[in-house]
Protein backbone atom coordinates (compact mmCIF):
# COMPACT_ATOMS: atom_id res chain seq x y z
CA UNK A 1 0.00 0.00 0.00
CA UNK A 2 1.06 3.64 -0.06
CA UNK A 3 2.76 5.26 2.76
CA UNK A 4 1.73 9.07 3.01
CA UNK A 5 5.18 10.36 1.97
CA UNK A 6 3.80 13.47 -0.35
CA UNK A 7 1.06 15.96 0.05
CA UNK A 8 -0.85 14.22 -2.63
CA UNK A 9 -0.10 10.66 -1.35
CA UNK A 10 -2.50 11.73 1.60
CA UNK A 11 -5.04 12.36 -0.37
CA UNK A 12 -5.46 8.11 -0.54
CA UNK A 13 -4.77 8.23 3.42
CA UNK A 14 -6.80 5.29 5.10
CA UNK A 15 -8.59 5.59 2.00
CA UNK A 16 -7.13 2.74 -0.99
CA UNK A 17 -6.89 -0.80 -0.72
CA UNK A 18 -4.55 -3.55 -2.18
CA UNK A 19 -5.65 -6.52 -4.50
CA UNK A 20 -3.16 -9.22 -3.95
CA UNK A 21 -4.85 -11.97 -5.99
CA UNK A 22 -3.96 -11.67 -9.73
CA UNK A 23 -5.13 -14.57 -11.54
CA UNK A 24 -4.39 -13.36 -15.00
CA UNK A 25 -7.06 -11.51 -17.22
CA UNK A 26 -10.46 -11.35 -16.00
CA UNK A 27 -12.78 -13.99 -18.07
CA UNK A 28 -15.21 -14.10 -14.92
CA UNK A 29 -17.40 -11.15 -13.65
CA UNK A 30 -16.44 -12.70 -10.14
CA UNK A 31 -13.61 -11.26 -10.27
CA UNK A 32 -15.41 -8.04 -10.58
CA UNK A 33 -17.17 -8.59 -7.29
CA UNK A 34 -14.01 -10.13 -5.44
CA UNK A 35 -12.34 -6.43 -6.67
CA UNK A 36 -15.39 -4.83 -5.25
CA UNK A 37 -14.77 -6.18 -1.95
CA UNK A 38 -11.11 -5.51 -2.09
CA UNK A 39 -12.01 -1.91 -2.67
CA UNK A 40 -14.65 -1.38 -0.08
CA UNK A 41 -15.54 2.20 0.50
CA UNK A 42 -12.41 3.12 -0.48
CA UNK A 43 -11.68 5.34 -3.68
CA UNK A 44 -8.27 3.55 -5.04
CA UNK A 45 -7.44 0.02 -5.29
CA UNK A 46 -4.16 -1.34 -5.97
CA UNK A 47 -4.23 -4.43 -8.24
CA UNK A 48 -0.84 -6.54 -7.63
CA UNK A 49 0.82 -7.25 -10.76
CA UNK A 50 -1.99 -5.18 -12.60
CA UNK A 51 -2.45 -1.43 -11.93
CA UNK A 52 -4.86 1.14 -10.24
CA UNK A 53 -8.42 1.61 -10.33
CA UNK A 54 -9.84 4.14 -8.81
CA UNK A 55 -13.52 5.51 -7.98
CA UNK A 56 -15.43 8.65 -7.50
CA UNK A 57 -18.59 9.76 -7.58
CA UNK A 58 -17.94 12.16 -10.45
CA UNK A 59 -15.91 10.98 -13.79
CA UNK A 60 -13.50 13.85 -13.22
CA UNK A 61 -12.89 12.79 -9.30
CA UNK A 62 -12.16 9.17 -10.15
CA UNK A 63 -9.81 10.66 -12.78
CA UNK A 64 -8.26 12.62 -10.84
CA UNK A 65 -7.68 10.13 -8.06
CA UNK A 66 -6.26 7.46 -11.10
CA UNK A 67 -4.03 10.62 -12.48
CA UNK A 68 -2.95 11.28 -8.65
CA UNK A 69 -2.36 7.76 -7.93
CA UNK A 70 -0.67 6.89 -10.47
CA UNK A 71 1.90 9.86 -9.34
CA UNK A 72 2.12 9.38 -5.88
CA UNK A 73 3.03 5.18 -6.49
CA UNK A 74 6.34 6.88 -8.81
CA UNK A 75 6.93 8.83 -5.91
CA UNK A 76 7.02 6.21 -3.58
CA UNK A 77 9.13 3.82 -5.87
CA UNK A 78 11.36 6.45 -6.54
CA UNK A 79 11.72 7.91 -2.45
CA UNK A 80 12.45 3.95 -1.69
CA UNK A 81 15.33 3.69 -4.70
CA UNK A 82 16.98 6.55 -2.75
CA UNK A 83 16.94 5.14 0.30
CA UNK A 84 14.93 4.80 3.33
CA UNK A 85 11.61 7.38 2.88
CA UNK A 86 10.35 9.50 6.01
CA UNK A 87 6.26 9.22 6.13
CA UNK A 88 4.20 11.87 7.05
CA UNK A 89 2.83 11.43 10.87
CA UNK A 90 -0.70 9.69 10.70
CA UNK A 91 -2.09 12.85 12.55
CA UNK A 92 -1.10 15.08 9.84
CA UNK A 93 -1.61 12.64 7.36
CA UNK A 94 -5.31 12.27 8.29
CA UNK A 95 -5.20 16.30 8.77
CA UNK A 96 -4.01 16.46 4.87
CA UNK A 97 -6.57 13.84 3.51
CA UNK A 98 -9.46 16.17 4.24
CA UNK A 99 -7.95 18.71 2.88
CA UNK A 100 -7.13 17.44 -0.56
CA UNK A 101 -8.76 13.74 -0.32
CA UNK A 102 -12.72 14.95 -0.27
CA UNK A 103 -14.54 14.42 -3.68
CA UNK A 104 -14.89 17.97 -4.58
CA UNK A 105 -11.01 18.17 -4.10
CA UNK A 106 -10.90 15.73 -6.47
CA UNK A 107 -13.25 17.24 -9.15
CA UNK A 108 -11.36 20.87 -8.39
CA UNK A 109 -8.35 19.58 -8.94
CA UNK A 110 -9.42 17.73 -12.44
CA UNK A 111 -10.91 20.84 -13.73
CA UNK A 112 -7.46 22.49 -15.29
CA UNK A 113 -6.53 19.40 -16.90
CA UNK A 114 -9.91 19.23 -18.13
CA UNK A 115 -9.54 22.79 -19.48
CA UNK A 116 -6.36 22.06 -20.89
CA UNK A 117 -7.20 18.90 -22.75
CA UNK A 118 -10.09 20.42 -24.36
CA UNK A 119 -8.33 23.53 -25.59
CA UNK A 120 -5.15 21.25 -27.00
CA UNK A 121 -8.11 18.85 -28.85
CA UNK A 122 -11.05 20.90 -29.74
CA UNK A 123 -12.77 17.91 -31.51
CA UNK A 124 -12.77 15.78 -28.77
CA UNK A 125 -16.23 16.69 -27.79
CA UNK A 126 -17.19 16.60 -31.44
Amino acid sequence: TLDPLTQDSCAFFDDHALFDDFTGVVVDTAEGARIARALGQNKMAILRNHGLLTVGTTVDSAAWWFITGERTCQSQLAAMAAGKPVSIDDHHAALTHGQVGSELAGQFSFHPLYEWIVAQEPDLLD
